[in-house]
């Protein structure tokens, strides 16, 4: 592939001139090039349906002629990165693009990807983070990043949580559909401390409002000195698999603190989601047909 673009004569060649060898087009810019036929490989990924993309679209959309969109996809289609129908000449995402997809996510580690992010988060707000996992009902620890403070966090990397009364657990759920909500009401919501959510209609509530902010809190519901903040992290199928979290103590992480640490939770989720793959992380879950009675279920 790389032959195709940019290619010319070495300087001093037999016959060479200033554009290259002769009956050879003049060498092209070569990380020009490659910007542009990017470009072209974006714009199918994210425009094409079923049917592909048409070449006037992306001629427009993108603001070059059609034969400069020919000329920049045709490396991309002898790499497999795209595919031409024979008929309409609309193009579409070829089979090499799912290979490097999957080289690309075969090589992701979770712990891997979050664990800039979250130092850096630590290092903002100051409070200790955590990085956990759902495996239903339960989430489980799977990195923790302490604070400063004398008093430390009772939470250890292995160990499980139910999700119902963690921000963590709560930041998951409410991007998950009925099955998982029904599976985490049956194993029990029972109360930990006095702010223990444990009726299903209000953890319905609670997972709609986390919705809304794009953050979950976890108001003194594990342990009663404690409040935790918590953003979801998708998966390369925008399903919401883990959850990343700062927990300090109340006299710390007041009402208002909480309100100011939310939004950067949120951002590291999203930017940890981003390097696992998703690129529309934020979509309502799927309901059963019929749904359920209004309140009993966000």
């Amino acid at each position: 592939m790389a032959g195709n673009v940019g290619a010319g004569a070495a300087p001093g060649a037999k016959g060479g001139t200033a554009g290259g060898a002769r009956g050879r087009p003049p060498a092209r810019n070569q990380s020009s090039s490659l910007r542009r036929a990017l470009a072209v490989l974006d714009h199918v990924r994210d425009h094409a349906d079923a049917r592909g993309v048409s070449l006037t679209r992306i001629a427009e959309d993108l603001g070059i002629s059609k034969s400069t969109v020919l000329r920049l996809a045709a490396p991309l289609v002898d790499g497999d990165l795209l595919t031409r129908d024979r008929e309409t000449g609309w193009f579409r995402l070829g089979h090499g693009a799912l290979r490097l997809g999957q080289a690309y996510l075969s090589t992701l580690d979770l712990r891997a990807v979050a664990a800039d992010p979250l130092r850096r988060l630590q290092h903002t707000v100051g409070e200790t983070c955590h990085l956990v996992v759902y495996d239903a009902p339960n989430v489980v620890y799977v990195d923790k990043v302490e604070n400063d403070h004398n008093v430390r966090m009772a939470s250890r990397v292995g160990m499980q949580m139910p999700a119902y009364r963690t921000a963590v657990g709560k930041a998951v759920l409410a991007w998950l559909g009925d099955d998982d909500f029904d599976m985490v009401v049956a194993a029990g919501l029972e109360p930990r401390t006095s702010w223990t959510i444990t009726d299903p209609v209000r953890l319905a509530a609670e997972l709609e409002r986390v919705r809304v902010a794009g953050y979950a809190v976890d108001d003194r519901e594990n342990e009663p000195e404690v409040r935790c903040v918590a953003a979801p992290i998708f998966d390369h199928n925008d399903r919401a698999v883990a959850a990343l979290s700062v927990s300090g103590l109340t006299s710390r992480m007041t009402p208002a603190r909480v309100r100011e640490v939310g939004p950067l939770v949120e951002r590291t989720g999203l930017e940890i989601s981003r390097v696992l793959g998703s690129a529309n992380p934020r979509r309502r879950p799927d309901r059963r047909a019929g749904g359920r009675s209004e309140g009993s279920r966000p």
